[in-house]
This record gives structure tokens, C-alpha cells and sequence, in this order.
């Protein structure tokens, strides 16, 4: 998806609480003036680790910049959370580009959960009608690979086979998956492959014949398909970047169904359980184990910025 970062270039926002530079993540002060009259305050924030991590590496040699991929906030405890692209613990105006609305009542956890698996709802929206989901191969076991087992999984897939490099990630408690092992290819290759870890080689290898290739994941500018493969094969090559061009609502549309259908068929418990919550005055060490095999286990971390 196209980072949030830019997004958040447009969309107000004051007293972002983490910015990279040198390198390190630092933590930053609350904003003096407090909380603009009629904004919302950062409550929580959410992590994207994969790019946070590029950043942070690059913010080493380069400028230094401010942090984040969604906060969250919301008016009253009786209110659904608001989750903006804006930086980690920013407060922000309620509505404007980008920003979607969780039903009432709907958990943080879940409310964070669903805002992934929307990127991978509107990527699969984008295959032909009567795609087959069932056998499906996601690669990957982040937040953006999370995503897309949940939304296999909501479309009716009974089997999900998750190629992740680490033996007993979380996603595997997600129905219907079971681990592809590293260096291990389906019989005959699967029908649908959906990268989630930008890492489109490694997904391509694993294909059959006639397959599609879902590029769900941010591959780095040095990555490539090789053509002739893709023509040998027969391959489909879908792109399915979030901010494809979509009819107005949208995205609030594919966000409110799948919020709802985690708040209304899985378990809380299991939710929670792929979200780890940090104070967000730990933020900058959480940072310094992205890199490492330190980091956290679930694939999504959640900071909290009201134990700040």
C-alpha cells in the first residue's frame, strides 16, 4: 500500500510523539498547547513494521522524519474508534482523506486487526468474479499477511497455507491455515498466491500454472518477476496496492465489513492475541527490535499513548 506517511503529508495533525533520526527512534513530548478544540486525541497507534523498519535504516544517513502508520481516537467511550493515517500518538481532526470509522463498540485490538485486513479485502476485490480462494498460498506472517488469511478466510476459504520463515508464527491460529514450510512448494503450485512480505521471487516460485500472483506487500525497488517465467506459466501479476484508485466510500465500506465480521465471528481472545500493546514511552526500544529475531512475536503492536 502506499505508505502512510504520504497520506498523513495531507492530512492534519499535531504533537507526533515518535521521530526517527540518526538511525534511533526518539520519543517526542506531548504537544504543549494540547488537543485543538473538536480534534481527537492519539489514544493508540498502530505499527507497520515492515516499513517503519525501512525508514528507521534510512533515516541513518538520511533526514530525520516523524513516525507512524494510524492512530487512533474517538470522541467518547460510547463512539467508535477513528483510525487516521497520521503519526504515532498525533491528534487529528475526526474526518478527512484516508481516515475510517469502527463500529461502536468494536475492541481496539479488533478495530486495528480489521484495518489490515481491509487492505487485503479491496485487493482481492480486484481479482475476476468467482476467483477460487480455497488453497490459497499468503507469504508472509506480519500484519499485512494477517490481513490477508482473515479475508481468505471471511470469503470462504477452508484451507490457507501460510509460507512463513518462522515455525510457529501467530497467523497459524487463524482458521483454516497451516505452514508451508521454508523450501517446500504445494503439489502442482497453488491457483492464488498472495505476497504479503514483498517478496514477489519467492511467491512467484510457488504458482502453478496459470496461477495469480497478488502483490500485496510493498516489494523493494530492486525486486523483480522474470518475464519469461510469468509467460511460460501463464501467470496473472495482480497489483493490489490499497490506494488503487475506488469509488467513493470505499474504503469506510471495506473497513465496516470487516470489522464486523471480526467482532461478530472470532473471538476476542484470539484477536487480542495478535496484537501486542506497548506504552508508548517504549516505543523507541520496540523500534530497535524490528531489525532483530528479538522482535515481538504477534504481527501487530499496538503503542498506548494514554499509559504515557
Amino acid at each position: 500500500m502506499r505508505h502512510q506517511g504520504e497520506a498523513a503529508a495531507r492530512y492534519p495533525y499535531v504533537g507526533a510523539r515518535i521521530r526517527l533520526g540518526g538511525g534511533q527512534a526518539w520519543l517526542q513530548p506531548s504537544p504543549p498547547g494540547g488537543t485543538p478544540v473538536g480534534w481527537l486525541a492519539g489514544r493508540w497507534s498502530v505499527l507497520s513494521p515492515g516499513t517503519e523498519w525501512r525508514h528507521l535504516a534510512a533515516s541513518g544517513a538520511g533526514a530525520p522524519r516523524e513516525a507512524g502508520y494510524m492512530t487512533l481516537g474517538r470522541p467518547d467511550d460510547r463512539s467508535g474508534w477513528v483510525l487516521a493515517p497520521v503519526p504515532h500518538g498525533a491528534a487529528f481532526p475526526p474526518s478527512g482523506g484516508g481516515a475510517v470509522t469502527a463500529p461502536p463498540g468494536v475492541p481496539v485490538a479488533t478495530a486495528a486487526v480489521a484495518r489490515f485486513q481491509q487492505i487485503a479485502f479491496l485487493g482481492l476485490n480486484r481479482l475476476a468474479p468467482g476467483a477460487e480462494f480455497d488453497g490459497a498460498v499468503v507469504v508472509g506472517s506480519g500484519p499485512v499477511a494477517l490481513g490477508a488469511a482473515l479475508e481468505l478466510a471471511r470469503r470462504g476459504a477452508s484451507t490457507i497455507r501460510v509460507a512463513a520463515s518462522r515455525p510457529y508464527p501467530p497467523i497459524l491460529t487463524v482458521p483454516g491455515t497451516t505452514r508451508l514450510p521454508p523450501g517446500e512448494t504445494p503439489a502442482g503450485g497453488a491457483a492464488l498466491v498472495i505476497d504479503a512480505a514483498g517478496t514477489p521471487q519467492r511467491a512467484a516460485s510457488l504458482l502453478a500454472p496459470g496461477g495469480v500472483l497478488g502483490l500485496l506487500g510493498t516489494p523493494p525497488q530492486t525486486s523483480g518477476i522474470a518475464a519469461l517465467a510469468a509467460h511460460r506459466g501463464g501467470w496473472a501479476v495482480m497489483g493490489m496496492h490499497e490506494l488503487v484508485p475506488a469509488e467513493p466510500g470505499a474504503y469506510q465500506d471495506a473497513y465496516t465489513t470487516t470489522a464486523t465480521w471480526l467482532a461478530d465471528y472470532l473471538d476476542s481472545g484470539l484477536v487480542s492475541s495478535w496484537c501486542r500493546t506497548v506504552p508508548g514511552h517504549l516505543a523507541p526500544r520496540t523500534y530497535r527490535l524490528l531489525g532483530s529475531a528479538a522482535r515481538p512475536a504477534e504481527p501487530v503492536i499496538l503503542f498506548d499513548w494514554e499509559a504515557t
